[in-house]
């Protein structure tokens, strides 16, 4: 016969077995439940075409500058105010600053003709003049992360805009063949290309249909996963070790559904993404043609700040870091940051480590107000 303490034992197993299987039907059934994400208030400012303008006020302004997120493709706008206590846009009002945040909505089949310069010399300048009249500040600080980096510092190379004052980077490709495996792989099949010269100009030329080149919502989620199994799978497996602990249920459902709600890369994205980008690697060098504008990267003269994820399986630190010897900034600092790829913008290593040496780099060059 069980003594009480025994008895009581077992009821406690059993009601944590039942616990971990009410939350395992939860997450399998009804992770809509569970997700944290978005919940800062903001208000839309402007919208321009299927853009929009997010503006979230700090509820104590110090500094006159306000920061600008700029998005990048693919994702949903979660990443920026992922959990209620490790959010991006909230840590930076926390800080002092109004923050802006630039969405470009859900695009389909019909933007497949959307290429680099629909960002860089349409949607971006529009978005900012719009920004720059509402926070009644001349000058901005900028922020791009993966994509979006690239947009960013190819939008100041070409408009070379004396109000961007502070321009921030994080893991995007700039000597794109030194990115690991997956530069390499690039590297061949850009050598095997050149080696056909009707093949390299039908693929270089920008002759192939945008049709074949776009990739719906459901393959970019695909791709982001199998770029890092590993990574994909220990996930999986903390999830299952862990479905005792509230928060990290929360947190598996939060991440899930960002990863799986992907949207649309335009086919002339890809284009300029994997053909220019990628493959041919023009940025090594300072340099990219698109259409028919040359754009420099040695025309960024603003404050900048660029940062890798130390175990990035997707832009490496060597393919991030070459940026800082490209431009003419006098004020250039790099740094590594805790994560991958999508780590090092939503980890909790990164919120703890990276956020407060980025805000204090951005106090730094910002005016009080």
């Amino acid at each position: 016969m069980l003594v009480p303490a025994a008895m009581i034992q077992v009821k406690n197993k059993i009601a944590k077995q039942k616990s971990k299987l009410k939350n395992l039907s939860t997450r399998l059934f009804n992770s809509k439940s569970l997700v944290l994400s978005q919940t800062t208030p903001y208000e839309v400012i402007a919208e321009y075409k299927q853009t929009r303008i997010r503006y979230y006020a700090s509820p104590d302004r110090q500094y006159k500058e306000p920061l600008v997120f700029v998005a990048p493709l693919a994702i949903s706008m979660a990443i920026y105010d992922l959990y209620p206590y490790r959010s991006l846009v909230k840590h930076f009002q926390n800080s002092g600053f109004d923050v802006y945040l630039v969405e470009w909505g859900q695009y389909n089949y019909k933007d497949r003709f959307l290429n680099f310069m629909s960002f860089i010399d349409d949607a971006i300048p529009h978005c900012i003049a719009k920004i720059r009249q509402h926070s009644n500040s001349d000058e901005i600080s900028l922020h791009g992360w993966s994509m979006a980096g690239v947009f960013v510092m190819l939008y100041c190379a070409l408009h070379k805009p004396n109000y961007v004052k502070n321009l921030i980077v994080l893991g995007s490709p700039v000597d794109s063949h030194a990115s690991g495996r997956t530069g390499k792989l690039f590297q061949k099949v850009n050598q095997l290309i050149a080696k056909n010269k009707a093949l390299q100009n039908k693929i270089y030329s920008e002759t192939l249909p945008k049709s074949l080149l776009h990739t719906p919502g459901v393959l970019n989620s695909f791709g982001f996963k199998i770029i890092d199994p590993i990574g994909w799978i220990q996930s999986q497996k903390q999830l299952l070790l862990n479905l005792d602990n509230t928060q990290a249920l929360y947190e598996h459902a939060t991440m899930g559904r960002f990863l799986n709600r992907m949207i649309d890369y335009p086919g002339g994205i890809n284009q300029d993404m994997i053909f220019n980008v990628w493959l041919q690697n023009p940025l090594k060098n300072g340099i990219i043609q698109l259409q028919d504008k040359n754009i420099e990267l040695k025309n960024i003269e603003c404050s900048v700040l660029v940062g890798a994820g130390r175990s990035d399986q997707i832009v490496s630190i060597e393919a991030v870091k070459p940026l800082i010897e490209l431009t003419n900034s006098p004020d250039v600092t790099f740094t590594l940051i805790p994560g991958g790829h999508l780590g090092l913008m939503s980890s909790r290593a990164s919120a703890n480590e990276f956020w407060p040496f980025m805000t204090t780099w951005l106090k730094h060059r910002s005016s009080k107000i």
